[in-house]
């Protein structure tokens, strides 16, 4: 094919993208920010299920309909609701549910995790971690597998020998495997971050990087501050960064110290997160009575959609 053949052939390609970009497909990349389902799950449930299989430009681009967004939607109401991703395809023909089945996939893909954490290892626990984020979003997997997970962990380790050790084990990978995509993610962002302040006494909280993550993973800058501040120096702090709001985390009762300057208020929108929401209910209640820039939020997926309300995310 000699140059002039090929450049004619590119710019047929390219009037074919802009093409269909005119007549409302849409771009990957703008179906993963409508969606909240990145490109790289986008591509395997294609590939690995046949689901959402999109028009294809000559040089290969996908290109998605709005009643393919519209069916991203329908099977992330299925994912959701329990089901695994296998499932769904069979479910949006028969629009017949299997609860049971789902329940069942999913306590397996959680116990597969528990027995990695339990034998310390590290591999086996990021490839069954890794396989399954390339099939589900941020949201399914903290909803069906990670918060039940942490919910197993705790009842495992009441007074087992060895809970430490897989305790802190399990919380540095979490830390370590969170902290690298929300640092990635952090350089594809612009604007203010959200900060967000571990408030307890312990490190590296399963809760705070969860909510971190899916912060992040839905179009948000996110700062974290993995250890607790005092409270005139993280108002300092507020004051340098300039966050879209600042969000405190605690599994444990707050300290007495920072009541006053969260009843003085923040200059940005304040939300509590974790058990310590349960721990000063009363308190907390009153207070956002008189401050309508304080929220509450009692674990990651309830702090996700007061963000989302808040419009404080680019995604939904």
């Amino acid at each position: 094919m000699d140059d002039l053949t090929q450049r004619d052939t590119a710019a047929a390609a390219g009037d074919d993208y802009q093409h269909a970009l005119a007549k409302g497909f849409r771009p990957i990349r703008e179906v993963a920010r409508l969606t909240g389902v990145n490109a790289v799950t986008l591509r395997a449930w294609e590939r690995r299920y046949g689901l959402i299989v999109p028009h294809r430009t000559p040089k290969g681009h996908r290109l998605y309909s709005d009643e393919h967004v519209a069916q991203i939607q329908t099977i992330l109401t299925w994912l959701n609701r329990g089901v695994s991703v296998g499932q769904v395809k069979g479910l949006l023909r028969a629009n017949q549910p299997a609860f049971a089945e789902a329940t069942s996939q999913w306590d397996e893909k959680c116990q597969r995790l528990q027995g990695a954490i339990c034998n310390l290892a590290e591999r086996r626990l990021d490839e069954c971690f890794n396989s399954e984020l390339a099939l589900y979003p941020p949201h399914t997997l903290c909803q069906q597998l990670l918060l039940p997970l942490l919910e197993a962990l705790e009842l495992r380790w009441r007074g087992q020998f060895g809970a430490q050790a897989e305790k802190v084990f399990f919380y540095s990978w979490l830390r370590s495997k969170l902290g690298a995509r929300i640092y990635h993610n952090n350089r594809q962002q612009g604007g203010a971050p959200l900060l967000l302040v571990n408030l307890s006494d312990l490190p590296m909280e399963p809760g705070l990087w969860l909510t971190a993550w899916l912060a992040s993973s839905a179009g948000a800058a996110v700062d974290v501050f993995d250890w607790p501040v005092p409270p005139a120096e993280l108002a300092m702090a507020a004051e340098h960064i300039q966050p879209k709001a600042l969000l405190l985390y605690s599994s444990q009762a707050l300290n007495s110290a920072h009541w006053p300057r969260l009843q003085a208020g923040y200059a940005c929108p304040c939300l509590v997160i974790g058990p310590a929401v349960h721990i000063h209910q009363q308190e907390l209640q009153a207070l956002t009575r008189h401050n309508s820039a304080l929220g509450m939020a009692h674990d990651p997926l309830s702090a996700l959609q007061i963000l989302s309300d808040l419009n404080l995310l680019d995604s939904p």
